[in-house]
């Protein structure tokens, strides 16, 4: 993808250079930035205040005018009956087309974003879903992250509501562009509702499928009555608060601050865990209309199923609570075969993590020169040998810059185990996947991505890296 910051190459090098110098002096201003940020938003947000401790990292308060489409700038709209590539019907079975039409995803102009299921004269249904650009939601090491907004259901009950099935959740990272790595990569169902009955469901999804350590495809999950109003005649506030300042991990998820379902680290293996969640994740709301889930409570929809009844959205709020910085990031295996984001390392020197224009969207690693290095603990290659290395890369670099990408195992002073050469790709967000052949590897090891260039000039990006054999 060509440059699209609307920067001058050399203006945008002078930048990058400038971005360097200043990491360290931004790193002690980030609390007061972000305090900055928050004082900022607009007046009209009906967001709560952020709590003391917590900064604001995402908000739509979906404010704008009535029949207009969400901001494409914060959300992709999902089309079709599934992802490129990815399972037939959403890989659920349910049976609408979802569009970007703003028949099915519009703003009310009074400040919600409205997801309205409708069924035509032939009997097809239509619906929306939309999920965030951003892929990087996750807590910082030691900290919390806090994922909310406020919700009504679709207002409709009895067998007029078959089929109907609302949901507020979250996809690892990994799963943009893959699309065949689920439920290994984690997903988290913040809220879950289906044929208009007054319940909620928060489920955990991970390990394998059928079975495995999170019971799938039923996932590690529960549900609670929404309190005082029904969660189809009132506003509800859903919240996932995943927490990296206890131990065990623990991710917890509340109806109207009531706590009702809380999954801790303790309750899958090492590997399963550090799988479903090092990494970021994207939010994604939905109706959807049929399928396994509703199937369970006795199907649908039906020809007594009403048509064009919407998911009232008031809000999405995403919130960051630093750690004390003691707490070491999460360890553990992570697959060597399925994309790792460059921008999950545990530990870095010289690189930084920038918000990318490739596709899946999130972060990529930037600034990247010579003696720079990235550590991604406890890759598992498994017992059959890797021989193969590849990763996205970008550069903008000038005539006669060039440098290596090398893979070093369990220290950054052992010799490469293989390596590419990498030089100007057409701008520093014009995206290549380069193969390197690497010697053969197995079992589990720290990974080093390291750069070496004989100039000192940035030379490269990196979105993510995996292996083949």
């Amino acid at each position: 993808m060509s440059e699209t910051s609307g920067i001058p190459p050399a203006d945008h090098r002078r930048r990058r250079s400038l971005r360097r110098a200043l990491l360290a002096a931004f790193a002690t201003m980030g609390l007061a930035v972000a305090a900055a940020t928050t004082a900022t938003l607009p007046a009209s947000a009906s967001a709560p205040s952020v709590p003391s401790g917590w900064s604001q990292v995402f908000l739509d308060d979906f404010n704008g005018t009535a029949g207009t489409g969400v901001n494409t700038s914060d959300w992709q709209y999902d089309t079709g009956t599934s992802y490129p590539g990815g399972a037939a019907n959403w890989g659920t079975g349910e049976v609408e087309t979802m569009t970007s039409s703003t028949t099915n995803v519009a703003l009310d102009g009074s400040g919600d974003l409205k997801i309205t299921p409708v069924r035509d004269s032939a009997g097809n249904w239509t619906s929306g879903r939309i999920e965030t650009t951003r892929t990087d939601f996750q807590p910082p090491a030691g900290g919390k992250l806090r994922v909310e907004a406020r919700i009504q259901m679709p207002n409709v009950t009895g067998t007029a509501a078959y089929g109907y099935w609302p949901a507020f959740w979250m996809l690892g990272a990994p799963y943009r562009g893959n699309y065949q790595n689920w439920p290994s990569v984690g997903e988290l169902d913040i809220m879950e509702n289906v044929q208009g009955l007054n319940k909620v469901w928060a489920t955990m999804h991970c390990g394998t499928n059928p079975g495995g350590p999170c019971n799938e495809t039923t996932g590690l999950g529960n549900s609670t009555a929404c309190p005082n109003t029904t969660c189809q005649s009132g506003f509800h506030t859903y919240t996932m608060e995943w927490d990296r300042s206890v131990s065990p991990e623990a991710i917890r998820f509340y109806v109207d601050g009531v706590n009702y379902q809380t999954v801790t680290a303790s309750q899958v293996d090492a590997t399963t865990w550090a799988n479903a969640t090092n990494h970021g994740f994207f939010v994604i709301l939905n109706v959807a209309m049929g399928g396994g889930f509703p199937d369970a409570f006795g199907g649908g929809p039906t020809s007594a199923t009403e048509s064009g009844h919407p998911m009232v959205v008031d809000y999405v709020q995403v919130l960051s609570a630093s750690g004390s910085g003691t707490t070491t990031p999460p360890t553990g295996s992570r697959d060597a075969y399925s994309a790792i984001q460059a921008e999950s390392y545990d530990s870095q020197s010289g690189v930084t993590a920038e918000t990318t224009t490739d596709t899946g969207g999130g972060q990529d690693i930037g600034y990247v020169a010579n003696g720079d290095w990235a550590l991604y603990k406890g890759v598992n290659f498994g017992s059959t040998a890797a021989t193969q290395f590849y990763a996205r890369v970008a550069s903008g670099a000038a005539s006669g810059v060039s440098g290596l990408v090398q893979v070093r195992l369990d220290s950054p002073s052992n010799a490469p185990i293989g390596s590419f050469s990498v030089a100007n790709t057409g701008g520093w967000q014009t995206w290549t996947t380069v193969p390197a052949n690497i010697s053969s590897v197995t079992g589990t090891h720290d990974v080093y991505l390291t750069f070496s260039s004989g100039q000192s000039a940035d030379f490269v990006n990196v979105n993510w890296f995996d292996f083949g054999h």
